[in-house]
């Protein structure tokens, strides 16, 4: 799973060039938690269309880790990318204040549409692209927010493993305390992804590229000494997410059904 670090960088700032010329856009808005992904992310878009169209947003909630919010800014500051602060609290709690939840995980589902709403209003003051910071390991296990961390125009680090975003994060100089952060939603303090998936990211990563990328079977990869428990729970994950891979599905319908005169062709000469 060994990527060539100087190759992807060259692809994905490419990709990001192209294609924010291709619809017209000369800046790029994402979201900057301080964690691995959204770092790298940024990297990327400063060397891609230069650090003064990338605009970074820092947006905490309640008790969020200052850590979190000192990284962000960190990388701000490395950058020289410009950068918003805005506090999602007042949004987020004037709608649980009248529709209370316990359901941590529903409440930080909220707070990542919330941050998603943000961005695109953001999106169109500025007219810049957002920019997606999702990974794949992350996209395939469905371990993200649809309509919210998972929405973008864009997401260069998508077909990179949590393990090879990494790799590519110590290529690009991303400073060495995020490279060593454990990964987390932020949906509360203490809150890991690997603490709540259970498996630490290098095994996940290691199986999934056995079953997705080398097309191996189950009883495969199990035979390489991974739990049989483990490559049947991410299975199960991978398919269950499926519908937040998709665009929303839409059935077809002919332009003319038989016995029905009143779907007639559009003239397009009009």
């Amino acid at each position: 799973m060994k990527i060539n670090t100087v190759f992807v960088e060259r692809i994905l700032t490419k990709f990001i060039k192209d294609e924010l010329g291709k619809f017209h856009f000369k800046k790029a808005v994402l979201g900057l938690s301080g964690g691995l992904d959204s770092s790298v992310t940024a990297f990327l878009c400063a060397k891609a269309i230069g650090a003064e169209n990338v605009l970074a947003i820092i947006m905490p909630y309640g008790e969020s880790i200052k850590k979190d919010i000192s990284d962000a800014k960190k990388v701000v500051k490395q950058l020289g990318i410009n950068s918003k602060t805005i506090h999602i609290n007042p949004m987020v709690d004037a709608y649980y204040s009248k529709y209370p939840i316990q359901n941590r995980v529903i409440k930080g589902n909220k707070m990542a549409r919330e941050r998603m709403s943000i961005l695109y209003d953001l999106s169109s003051r500025e007219k810049a692209m957002v920019i997606g910071t999702s990974n794949k390991t992350e996209l395939l296990l469905g371990y993200g927010t649809i309509h919210g961390d998972m929405a973008s125009g864009i997401n260069p680090i998508g077909d990179l493993y949590k393990t090879q975003v990494r790799q590519l994060g110590k290529h690009l100089g991303i400073p060495e305390e995020i490279l060593k952060k454990s990964p987390s939603a932020g949906f509360w303090p203490g809150q890991t992804d690997e603490k709540e998936i259970g498996i630490d990211y290098e095994n996940i990563d290691n199986i999934l590229y056995q079953i997705v990328d080398l097309r191996k079977q189950k009883k495969e990869v199990a035979a390489m000494g991974f739990s049989q428990k483990t490559i049947d729970r991410l299975v199960e994950m991978i398919k269950n997410s499926e519908f937040k891979r998709k665009l929303p599905l839409i059935p077809k319908i002919s332009e003319r059904t038989v016995g029905h005169d009143f779907l007639l062709p559009y003239d397009w000469g009009k």
